[in-house]
């Protein structure tokens, strides 16, 4: 346990501050979070060293679930353990956990005003782009993880092809795509040689369809999101979008559009975007019963496995599954872009989707100022008698 620069022990009381503030201003998504830990407990207060603190980055991107929380809940248990552990989880993650839910009560509302049904059109048509950026970003360092060799990156290409047709056409398929994609990996590079570390920690296949559209069926979306992501907080949107639209009607296209733009302009993790969906189901009970249950492996992994991390960072099956389910994850997140594009359903956000496409790739500007701007646009254009 680590103990505070002095030499003291580090109050809870501090946790709570710190990681409370955390989760207010963590804007930005995983980059941002993990620059606030890092300024946070290397730089100020050194708490962790560098190398440390380096080490639990690369770790929780190797485990499913929304890495930067678990490195918020990772630098907690350092600081005092499990108590700390849970402290720090909740206080980073419950300001946005409000904030969502709120904002889900006024954009979901029976009869919202007419600036909020604006505000929803105008955000929502910038979400493809963000899905395409998401993906995108994540091209690099998939590619090297694969390796450089010709047959690697022939691979590498198939796996995004899978992951991309799958989510654009068969989106109940997403979790088989990429657990397939993942396995198939491992298969490949035990032909070549033996595995020299423990025992896979490869997650399992879960059962893929929920008998009832109900609690059950919310839990499900939920256990998805929180224990099925690999890649960013992104790939959710593949893994929830047929299932909430098309299998159980929970909410229409444009309504999912406007939850994951949500997901993106509030605080703290992206993985909250399950809050609107069970906001939309249950309500504020629904909100906080899908944050629990997409929370709950994170908190679990880190509780149970933080002192294996070493190991886990070692094992040649969890690399070469992420290998394999990588590349999954960027074709998935790309191929949402066109069902997420298919459910504009007013002309003007097209032209409105460019613009969105140019501010983020071309003039390389943040995805919260893209959305909040697209907002805004949406919100002049209902005012002025455009139908929204």
């Amino acid at each position: 346990m680590t103990q505070g620069a002095d030499g003291s022990r580090v109050p809870l009381g501090t946790i709570v501050r710190e990681w409370g503030r955390l989760g207010v201003v963590g804007f930005g998504g995983p980059p941002t979070h993990i620059a606030l830990l890092r300024r946070l407990c290397v730089d100020e207060r050194q708490w962790l060293s560098p190398e440390e603190f380096q080490d639990a980055v690369t770790t929780t991107n190797l485990l499913p679930g929304p890495a930067s929380t678990q490195l918020a809940i990772f630098c907690a248990w350092r600081l005092r353990g499990a108590l700390g552990a849970l402290i720090g989880g909740l206080c980073f993650i419950c300001p946005g956990l409000a904030l969502i839910t709120a904002l889900s009560a006024v954009f979901l509302a029976q009869h919202p005003p007419l600036w909020v049904l604006g505000a929803a059109a105008g955000a929502g048509a910038g979400v493809p782009a963000v899905a395409l950026l998401a993906a995108w970003r994540l091209v690099g360092p998939s590619r090297q993880r694969l390796g450089e060799e010709r047959t690697s990156q022939v691979r590498w290409v198939l796996y995004g092809a899978v992951g991309a047709i799958t989510a654009a056409l068969l989106g109940s398929f997403v979790v088989v795509a990429l657990l397939g994609c993942g396995f198939l990996e491992v298969l490949v590079r035990r032909t070549r040689s033996r595995p020299t570390g423990s025992h896979a920690l490869v997650p399992m296949a879960l059962a893929h369809t929920v008998g009832a559209a109900g609690l059950g069926a919310l839990a499900w979306e939920a256990l998805k999101v929180g224990a099925l992501s690999y890649g960013g907080g992104f790939v959710i949107i593949p893994l929830m979008q047929h299932d909430v639209v098309s299998t159980y009607h929970w909410m229409t296209g444009a309504q999912f559009l406007n939850a994951v733009a949500l997901g993106q302009v509030t605080p703290g993790p992206v993985v909250l975007t399950i809050c609107v969906v069970g906001y939309a189901v249950f309500g504020v009970g629904g909100a906080l019963f899908g944050a629990l249950i997409a929370f709950a492996p994170s908190f679990l992994f880190v509780l149970f496995g933080a002192r294996k991390f070493d190991r886990i960072r070692g094992n040649t099956t969890v690399g070469s599954f992420l290998a394999g389910a990588g590349p999954a994850v960027i074709g998935a997140i790309a191929g949402s872009a066109i069902p997420l594009g298919l459910s504009l359903h007013r002309l003007w956000q097209v032209p409105l989707l460019a613009a969105v496409l140019v501010w983020l790739f071309l003039a390389r500007r943040s995805v919260v100022s893209a959305l909040l701007l697209a907002g805004t646009v949406g919100v002049i254009l209902a005012l002025v008698g455009v139908n929204v």
